[in-house]
Formats: structure tokens, C-alpha cells, sequence
């Protein structure tokens, strides 16, 4: 078998890998766009937020530490202990939930009924206070993620190789481990919308919100569970892609890469997220290896957001998602 042919099943093969980690992201969009659709901007930022404070405890860094020590002249950092990974994934989920509770009570409960582009100018706010909030509770540098994942920054990359015509496949430990994640958590999700009562009335809310109301459905816990949901999906993510390239606030700019695997895979589908996601991480990594040597290089930047507006013009609604008919 040609080594080019081999190159190119291995370019494949880690774009795949790759796409899992777009389509993580592109998760958190659309559960909350379904339920309730506003389109959060603040997703990428609240993967950010959760890989700051899922540091912060393991650390045992003191939250707004900076500002306490300005405010009093101290100079403490830290208490002086380090949690264990786990408990500390728990002690961020609680965080998460209350996010979601304060998203509700403070900001989105106040704009029901309003026009869908206040509620996106509401989450793009939103997204620049929790990038604020995340930076004086926790700091602005570069932190090192370590839950057990082979790690990116300041660590190691483990890599499985697969040897396949006496040519071998190098594949990174951690992409194996966010696909297997990925995979479970959209097992999860697709049954959980589907076969438990919340879930049901999930999908009920999304439907049309009157008739939701109208059979004892609260709005009120429908949309912080689904904000909550989305706060442990980000939390996923950033666990991911922070043990990847290590904890830093550009984490914030991968929710731009995921917004062409929801055009591809529709914004109220949960397996078009996946579906999009493998589908923008293949197609960048092979245009890159076809490509990319013939232009100059650095094709993966573009590339997803070009497809997506292919796909705007002759298939606005996605691969996955509803199509519209209004009749007049």
C-alpha cells in the first residue's frame, strides 16, 4: 500500500479524533438552544470557567485571591492543600448547577417572550462576565491540567501506535479517551431525551412553551437543568481540551470552531452535533494534507467556516436539523 495512502488513513483517523473534541462543544449549543431557543455565545466560555475552577480546587487556590490581597495587603494564594480529582469534578459540577441557577433567576427569566437577538446579546454578556469572573476568582495565567489524561502542556503526550502494513498509525492517548467519552455522554444524553420524564418535558418546552405550561410544566426547572446539563458538557470539554493545550482563556475561542459543526449538523440535533463535528474534523485535516502544500499552508483555520457557508446557501437547516415551512 502507497505511504501516501497510509499518511492520508492516519491524517483521517486523528481528524476523527479531532472532531470529537468540536463536537463536545458543539454539545452544550445545541441542548440549550433546543430546550429554550437562545443561542448561548457563553458556551466556550463557560467550558473555560469550569477547567479555571476544576484547577482551582485541585490546587486549593483561594478564590479571588488577588483582589483579597489588594483590598487587605496580604499576599496568600492558597490554603494549603490539594483535592483529589474527582472530588474536586464534583465540587466544579456544584459550581456548574449554580451557574445554571443564577443564568435563570438573574438574567434569563427576565427576557421570556423577548426577540431571539436579545436573548444572543443576553448570553454574549453573559459570556464576557464569566471571563472576567473566571479571571479574578482564579487568576489569568496558564494552568496545567492533570485528572489522569495524558496531558499537552507542560506534561507529555502519550501516543498508541498501530502498525498496519508494517506502517505505523500514531494516535494520541487523549483522543482515544475523548471519543469513548463523547460517545457515552451522547448515549447519555439521547437517552435521557428520550426515556425519562424530564427529558420528555425537555423535548415538550422545546415544542412550543404554552402547551408545555399549559400540562404543569415549570419553564423555571426545565431551563435550569438544561443550563445545568450544559454546564457539566462544558465541563467535559474542558477537561479535554484544557488537559490538551493546558488551561488558558484562548480555551474561550473554541466555541467559534464548533459554530460551523452546528451549521453542518443543525442546531436542534444532538447527533448532528456529532455528526458535524467528525465531518468538520476530517474534512480539515485531509484539505490540509491535499491541499494546504499547494496554497501555503494553514488551510484548518478557514476550512470549517467556508464549508459552512456552502452549507448556508444550499442547506441552511443542516444535516440533522428541522426544515421550516411557513405558509402565507
Amino acid at each position: 500500500m502507497p505511504e501516501q495512502l497510509l499518511f492520508a488513513m492516519e491524517v483521517t483517523l486523528n481528524g476523527l479524533m479531532a472532531g470529537v473534541l468540536y463536537a463536545l462543544v458543539a454539545l452544550g449549543f445545541v441542548l440549550i438552544f433546543k430546550a429554550s431557543g437562545v443561542f448561548n455565545f457563553a458556551q466556550g466560555v463557560m467550558a473555560l470557567f469550569a477547567a479555571l475552577t476544576l484547577v482551582g480546587f485541585m490546587e486549593g487556590q483561594i478564590p479571588f485571591a488577588h483582589l483579597i490581597n489588594a483590598i487587605f495587603g496580604t499576599d496568600i494564594h492558597h490554603f494549603g492543600w490539594h483535592v483529589n480529582a474527582l472530588v474536586a469534578i464534583l465540587m466544579t459540577m456544584v459550581v456548574m448547577v449554580a451557574l445554571a441557577w443564577c443564568v435563570n433567576h438573574f438574567v434569563m427569566r427576565h427576557l421570556v417572550n423577548q426577540e431571539p437577538i436579545i436573548l444572543f446579546m443576553a448570553t454574549i454578556g453573559l459570556a464576557y462576565f464569566l471571563e472576567g469572573l473566571g479571571d479574578l476568582m482564579w487568576g489569568s495565567d496558564i494552568k496545567n491540567l492533570n485528572v489522569g489524561l495524558p496531558q499537552g502542556i507542560n506534561g507529555w503526550i502519550d501516543e498508541t501506535t498501530f502498525n498496519l502494513f508494517g506502517y505505523g498509525f500514531f494516535i494520541d492517548h487523549l483522543d482515544i479517551v475523548a471519543t469513548i467519552v463523547a460517545v457515552a455522554l451522547v448515549i447519555v444524553l439521547i437517552a435521557f431525551a428520550q426515556y425519562t420524564k424530564q427529558g420528555r418535558a425537555m423535548r415538550a418546552v422545546a415544542d412550543d412553551h404554552q402547551a408545555a405550561l399549559s400540562v404543569g410544566i415549570s419553564l423555571n426547572f426545565i431551563w435550569v437543568m438544561v443550563w445545568s446539563v450544559a454546564g457539566f458538557v462544558a465541563l467535559v470539554a474542558g477537561i479535554m481540551w484544557g488537559s490538551k493545550s493546558g488551561v488558558q482563556f484562548s480555551l474561550s475561542l473554541i466555541a467559534l470552531k464548533a459554530l460551523p459543526v452546528l451549521m453542518l449538523g443543525g442546531f436542534t440535533s444532538i447527533p448532528g452535533a456529532i455528526v458535524g463535528g467528525l465531518i468538520i474534523g476530517v474534512g480539515e485535516k485531509l484539505f490540509e494534507f491535499a491541499v494546504g502544500p499547494l496554497i501555503g499552508g494553514a488551510t484548518e483555520n478557514w476550512f470549517a467556516f467556508v464549508l459552512a457557508l456552502v452549507f448556508l446557501v444550499f442547506r441552511p437547516q443542516g444535516l440533522f436539523g428541522e426544515k421550516i415551512i411557513e405558509r402565507v
